[in-house]
């Protein structure tokens, strides 16, 4: 995905998003928060928004629709837990490169929806086991609806 603004709308876009990231890591008090986003052509899935990051390798990573994280809570259009990485999950552990890449243990992530189809998803991790509450999952989406609002700045027709 590319931004096809100015220069100066591409950095305040970005800020934006990262804003919400930085607010949901804040309230929930997690290790790492992330915006994962389908490119607009194309099934391809990349995380352009990060927060807590411990290196830059969420930069290269790309997904295909239905694989890792992202790919499977866009794909089905609904939340995903994961407890116990990688003991918790279906497959194979480099199926979920921003878990290996962040070496995160636990996540949650919701889908993001624009003109009404999952176009990405909001994650929060933690480097260590965490039981996921209501609570948190309150807090998400309040946070999801605020990201989805930014998304038609984002994804330009």
């Amino acid at each position: 995905m590319v931004c096809n603004r100015e220069h100066n709308d591409c950095d305040r876009i970005s800020k934006l998003f990262l804003l919400e990231c930085d607010r949901l890591r804040e309230i929930t008090a997690c290790d790492f928060t992330a915006v994962a986003l389908q490119q607009y052509k194309g099934l391809d899935i990349k995380w352009p928004f990060v927060s807590g990051n411990r290196n830059d390798k969420y930069k290269y990573i790309t997904v295909r629709l239905g694989k890792g994280i992202a790919g499977k809570v866009i794909s089905s259009s609904s939340i995903m837990k994961i407890d116990n990485f990688p003991e918790s999950i279906d497959g194979k552990s480099t199926d979920y490169p921003i878990m290996l890449a962040e070496r995160l243990v636990s996540a949650f992530a919701v889908p993001l929806i624009w003109k009404g189809i999952p176009r990405g998803s909001l994650l929060v991790g933690y480097r260590e086991a965490c039981e996921f509450t209501e609570k948190d999952y309150d807090k998400m989406k309040e946070i999801a609806r605020r990201v989805e609002k930014l998304l038609p700045v984002y994804f330009l027709d």
